[in-house]
């Protein structure tokens, strides 16, 4: 009987070396993906257990800067941080528009998270520009003109309005047209453009019609305004005026390119 021949014997030796290397390379692969998709999910696991699940990553204090007339406990209280709930999954959004509804005194907020376990709220509070008198009440407004508190003693640094309307004349065609609403947004122009070192003198704004607004200062000196037009002119024309007639008692810088000082 005859041997195998070559062809039959490379054949065998072949098939007893194993699957061919493609096979081989196909299997390892395969393997290596299995094992990195394992890892990506123990990992994300792990990951969202830190993040939502472990007792690491959990608010436990919160803290509050930039307050002046508010106090960091009324501030916090109002803000009505979930204490004890995953840092990740705080709401700042929220927690800013319920401080904003609930303490209008808040002009700007930065809720931040603070890792690994804080939350911080940073506050700017309004600053009022002019005082409504009211029942022996003051209503603060802000140099954008919103009302956001009221308060038994006036705040010093911020002149009283006066509405000094006659029902006659210009100025009953200007309330007509204009609305006390509408010369009270002026009065608050007028107010957000008086210099600092002006201000602190300023004790009422006197409005009698939309171009007639008038600063009554300490020590008995009055200063017409004229209308809201042209805030930033008419403010550096009065700061050199008071300068230049410090023993003047009246003001005139109604038309800035032209003021005018007196005595009386």
């Amino acid at each position: 009987m005859a041997g195998p021949t070559t062809a039959e014997r490379g054949q065998r030796q072949q098939e007893s070396s194993g699957p061919p290397p493609a096979r081989l390379w196909r299997n390892r692969r395969f393997r290596t993906i299995v094992i990195l998709v394992l890892g990506v999910v123990l990992l994300v696991s792990g990951c969202v257990w830190l993040l939502y699940g472990s007792p690491w990553l959990r608010v436990r204090h919160v803290s509050v800067s930039g307050t002046a007339v508010l106090t960091p406990g009324q501030v916090r209280e109002a803000a009505d941080v979930p204490v004890g709930a995953p840092l990740v999954s705080v709401d700042t959004d929220g927690i800013e528009a319920r401080l904003r509804r609930r303490l209008p005194r808040i002009d700007e907020v930065d809720v931040v998270r603070s890792w690994p376990r804080g939350i911080g709220l940073k506050v700017t509070e309004r600053t009022p520009v002019l005082l409504i008198e009211k029942g022996g009440k003051f209503t603060e407004v802000d140099k954008k003109g919103v009302r956001f508190a009221t308060v038994s003693q006036a705040p010093k640094g911020a002149p009283a309005l006066e509405l000094s309307l006659s029902r006659s004349g210009s100025a009953t065609a200007s309330l007509r047209r204009f609305g006390t609403d509408r010369l009270v947004r002026e009065a608050v122009a007028v107010a957000g453009d008086i210099p600092g070192a002006v201000r602190r003198d300023t004790r009422t704004l006197k409005v009698r019609s939309f171009d007639d607004i008038t600063l009554e200062l300490t020590g008995g000196r009055t200063v017409e305004w004229g209308s809201a037009e042209n805030g930033a002119a008419k403010a550096r024309t009065l700061t050199a005026l008071l300068k230049a007639s410090s023993r003047a008692r009246y003001f005139d810088v109604s038309v800035p390119t032209a003021p005018a000082s007196a005595a009386s």
